[in-house]
């Protein structure tokens, strides 16, 4: 327990923090925007560059571990997406709802806790989720909500649309430099990493006080979305990781260590990437919001309790 309090707790007063500066007025009602696009454009977009071009792909290429990930997001994502939409939310939210309950929190939470579990030697499977997470996903969540976003009917000119809008993205632009980057072989300028680095590292706090900023502000008379909430925080928790169980345990047969990672990774909270896109895309964010909320908070307990059953609880 105390294990996963100390990992999760800095996250969750990083939304506090956030929440009490949104209350006592402390930074203005554009903050939460401002901030979200400082990550967007700047924060985010030097971390995604960063994880690509230090990638060493003949290390990361583990085919049963990136399956059983994959394979949990992919059914998590895609199965939230179909529900939604055919209950009649459009395309775009029901995207972001998919990423509410399958983004896992694996770039703040999943490298300090894995290392602390299982030490260092963990940290190159949690840089394959973390890839899989901020980088495919978040390009197909985004492909999505580009999708629905477009008013454009015909073929040919919605491809085209959906086209120079991604190629506008700085979230799938910067990846992909990052890929192209790592091809030459040739290490990223000191002075570039030292930017990079600075940027990257103050990605995931902006986007959590911007969260807690715009739960201040504006998350009043919201209780109708909390079921739902609830819906997608249980799918984050308990459903995604049950399936990354049965792929690595049943289907894979992976050894123990990367079975505990790959089912631990999978469990842990949602991450501030939905959030993002949302505000990104001046779309609704009480529902993203709250799941993040929920989660974090919930995944003190389900984290030990997943923990346990993997048989990993630290002395």
């Amino acid at each position: 327990m105390l294990t996963s309090l100390s990992v999760v707790c800095p996250v969750f007063a990083l939304i506090v923090a956030g929440f009490g500066c949104g209350r006592l007025g402390l930074l203005g009602p554009a903050a939460s925007s401002e901030l979200n696009r400082f990550v967007v454009y700047l924060g985010l977009p030097a971390l995604l560059f960063q994880v690509m071009a230090d990638a060493n792909w003949p290390t990361l290429w583990q085919p049963g571990f990136i399956a059983s990930f994959t394979i949990g997001i992919v059914v998590i994502f895609g199965g939230t997406l179909i529900y939604r939409v055919a209950n009649g939310h459009h395309l775009t939210d029901a995207s972001i709802d998919g990423l509410n309950a399958g983004y896992a929190n694996v770039g703040y939470v999943g490298f300090p806790l894995c290392e602390l579990i299982f030490g260092r030697q963990s940290l190159a499977l949690v840089t394959i989720a973390t890839i899989l997470t901020v980088s495919v996903l978040f390009a197909t969540a985004i492909i999505f909500v580009e999708i629905g976003l477009q008013t454009e009917r015909r073929p040919h000119r919605l491809f085209v649309k959906i086209g120079k809008a991604l190629i506008r993205n700085p979230l799938l632009v910067a990846p992909l430099l990052g890929a192209l980057w790592s091809t030459t072989h040739t290490p990223v300028p000191e002075a570039a990493k030292v930017v990079l680095h600075m940027l990257g590292d103050a990605a995931s706090p902006c986007a959590l006080v911007s969260l807690g900023l715009f739960l201040a502000v504006r998350h009043h008379g919201s209780r109708s979305n909390w079921p739902i909430a609830a819906m997608l925080t249980a799918l984050k928790l308990i459903i995604q990781p049950g399936i990354a169980a049965i792929c690595a345990y049943g289907i894979f047969k992976l050894q123990p260590m990367p079975a505990a990672i790959v089912v631990l990774l999978s469990a842990l909270p949602t991450g501030t990437g939905p959030f993002m896109i949302a505000e990104f895309y001046k779309r609704e964010a009480v529902v993203t919001s709250g799941t993040i909320l929920l989660t974090t908070m919930a995944s003190v307990v389900s984290l030990t309790a997943c923990l346990m059953l993997l048989g990993h609880v630290p002395g």
